[in-house]
């Protein structure tokens, strides 16, 4: 038994039979003698819902993590590079790899005895931004061990690939002839619709982020209450442990105590065996002196 194989098992299990197989796994490495190992364990925390999706999602269907990291890789490319070409194509290709396998993971889900909502849903989904957005997102999304689910820092904001492709292209003056003054009047009705589009994309991000912090503040206190009832769960499974030993120290106990009278009661049995053989041996060394 090591660390790596018990945790890729339990993280493999639905999230109700994760305390128990976890604390059966910690109390065999303790029998063993292997109290670091037990200590390990016992700190393997238990995926929230939409973690164990995710998980799931790695686990029941490999071949998709390859082809989103490498969507992934070539997002980030195009981000680094400015290309509005390149960034517009692989925006609709990850809106549409995102959307099939957020159905795909529900389907899963729910196949697998949990019938998720849309608010699981949308965590599942916001994992699959994160992993393509961060490369370290991205490795710990494919191990298939997550915790809780992941949040992109450093997405792709949408409104990118909208301003580049509403951008208007600069109307290129023929060589060696000045604008006329119908293409300076067009050039100047361009850049105001531009300006108010700007102006609009500004409100419009502003927007997105209020309601983003919101979705946050909400999504922080899920998580507040699923840690509180995993430290539940964890507390119980504790006490369980602890009520199973001190049981088993009782049930010793009770069998010390029964071993011990059944000694007493052997040890009264020969004592009194032994008496009436000195009373005997006395009477009989009595008997020829009184003859």
């Amino acid at each position: 038994m090591d660390l790596d194989a018990v945790a890729d098992e339990l993280y493999g299990l639905r999230p109700e039979e994760f305390v128990a197989a976890r604390d059966r796994h910690a109390r065999d490495a303790r029998e063993a003698g292997d109290q670091s190992l037990a200590r390990e364990i016992r700190a393997l925390r238990r995926p929230s819902l939409a973690a164990w999706v995710g998980n799931l999602l790695v686990r029941r269907k490999p071949e998709e993590v390859q082809p989103l990291l490498g969507l992934g890789e070539q997002l980030r490319r195009a981000h680094r590079e400015l290309d509005g070409e390149q960034l517009r194509k692989l925006a609709r290709r990850q809106n549409e790899v995102i959307g099939a396998l957020g159905r795909q993971a529900r389907e899963l889900a729910a196949r697998a005895g949990h019938a998720v909502g849309e608010g699981v849903q949308r965590e599942v989904e916001e994992t699959l931004h994160a992993v393509l957005a961060d490369p370290r997102a991205a490795r710990e999304w494919a191990a298939g061990r997550l915790v809780k689910p992941l949040v992109s820092t450093a997405g792709f904001p949408a409104a990118d690939a909208a301003r580049l492709a509403s951008r208007p292209a600069p109307a290129a003056p023929e060589k060696g002839k000045p604008p006329r003054g119908r293409d300076r009047g067009a050039d100047a009705e361009r850049r105001r619709h531009l300006a108010e589009a700007r102006r609009k994309a500004r409100e419009a991000e502003r927007e997105l982020r209020a309601r983003a912090q919101d979705a946050d503040a909400a999504a922080r206190a899920v998580d507040g209450a699923v840690a509180r009832s995993a430290e539940a769960d964890e507390r119980v499974g504790e006490l369980r442990e602890r009520l199973r030993q001190a049981e088993e120290e009782q049930r010793r106990a009770r069998a010390g105590v029964q071993d011990a009278r059944e000694r007493a009661r052997q040890a009264a049995r020969a004592a009194r065996e032994a008496r009436r053989r000195a009373e005997t041996a006395a009477a009989q060394v009595e008997r020829p002196a009184a003859g």
